[in-house]
This record gives C-alpha cells, structure tokens and sequence, in this order.
C-alpha cells in the first residue's frame, strides 16, 4: 500500500485530496472518505489506508479548503475541539458535495481504477455522504451518524443507488423524534439499508474518541465491508 496526494479541480477552484492506495494488481475499485468536521486528521487517514489494504483506492479530498485549507485538528484536546465546531457552520452543504462529486469523478478516471466509486462519510461526513447518494452516481454510500439526515428526508425521492446508514441510537446531536422520523422515513426506501446501535452515542466508530464502542464500530465497519465488496468489487 502507498498514499500521496492529488489536486482535484472542482467547480469553484482546486483543492487537495489524500490518497492511499492498495498493493495488488489494478485496477481498483475507488471511494471516496467524506471527513468529519476535524479535517483531513489521522482518523480520516487511516479510515482511507484501511480501505487500501481491504483492496480499494481512497481518497480524501480537503472539504474545508475555501477558508482553511489542510486543517488537521484533534477531537481529544478541547481548544481544538471548539475550533472545530467554529468551523462547521461555515460549511456549504451544497457546494461540498459537488467538491465531493468532482472527487469521485476524478475517482473513476484514475488509470489503477476499475471506473467504480463509492463514498463513505462520518458525523458532517455522515451528512453529506447522505447527501452525496441522493445527488450524484456514486455507485454504493455508507453514512455514519449523519446527524442533518432527520432533516433532508426529502432528497430521498432522488435516491437510485444503494445507501447503507449506521444510526447512533442515543445520538446526542439527533433528537428521539428527529430519528424516528429518520427511521420512519427512510426504512422502506429500496435502496437503504438501515442499522441502529443500541445504547451508542455519536461517532461511536471513531476510534480513541469519547464515544467509542469497540463492538458497535466492528460490526459498522464489518456491514460496511460487506456492502461494498457486494456493491464494488
């Protein structure tokens, strides 16, 4: 497995992506890992080299590059905590996902690439990966924890593609009722696939965090697998 960086022209201008990519013959399938709102951190990294050695070229575009480009910030140290959250509402959903549209694009011309991509996405990630399943081809989208989803049920009539969910079930950004209509709302589509953690809080996959569940985020992460080895592979 190696990982560089690449340059992706996107609509509004250029930005920057992190790229691992797996030993092996190509060509690969592609997916595209959506950051939370720490930026393009360790986690977000080994998220995208554990993909590379499950056979898959990942890619992690730079989503804060319109007013903090290559931020990497901790969620375990409180100062950079906050600065997170100070970052977050200056995120255009729409814009992000045509930079995350334009990611995939680049995704599936890559000459190691078999032409598929994927995307996955955490917590802001988990958000716009929704967002990203219901708006553009990405061929297979896992979203954890998208805590805006409750939110954007509607987009759902657009939705072609498969979309896998891993809903925390005592998340404490998602109100009971706001899940349940979540729930509600998205249970019957045929293309999501839905899965609820008992007893887990927000970012329960995120390893070394607060939240961390061993056993809930083995078996997100083993669902995942699964969905786009069926999916991409």
């Amino acid at each position: 497995m190696s990982d560089d960086r690449l340059t992706i022209s996107g609509p509004d201008g250029d930005f920057s992506a992190y790229v691992a990519r797996p030993a092996g013959a190509a060509p690969h399938p592609a997916v595209v890992v959506v950051q939370e709102i720490f930026g393009v951190n360790h986690t977000m990294r080994q998220v995208a080299d554990d993909l590379a050695a499950e056979g898959y070229l990942a890619l992690v575009p730079d989503l804060f590059w319109r007013f903090e480009p290559g931020i990497e910030l901790d969620d375990r140290k409180p100062e950079e905590l906050k600065h997170a959250f100070a970052l977050f509402p200056q995120v255009d959903l729409d814009k992000t996902v045509e930079d995350i549209r334009a990611t995939l694009n680049v995704a599936r011309a890559l000459p190691d690439g078999s032409g598929k991509a994927g995307a996955v996405g955490y917590c802001l990630g988990g958000s716009l990966a929704y967002l990203t399943a219901c708006r553009t081809d990405s061929d297979a989208t896992v979203a954890y924890y998208g805590i805006s989803i409750p939110d954007q049920l509607d987009e759902a009539r657009a939705l072609s593609r498969p979309l896998l969910l891993h809903v925390a079930e005592a998340d404490r950004f998602v109100p009971p009722e706001k899940q349940a209509a979540m729930l509600s709302g998205l249970r019957e589509h045929p293309q999501v696939t839905l899965h609820t953690y008992s007893g887990v809080d927000h970012a329960f996959a995120r390893e070394g965090g607060e939240n961390y569940d061993a056993a809930a985020a083995e078996l997100a992460d083993r669902r995942t697998r699964e969905f786009f080895g069926r999916h991409l592979a």
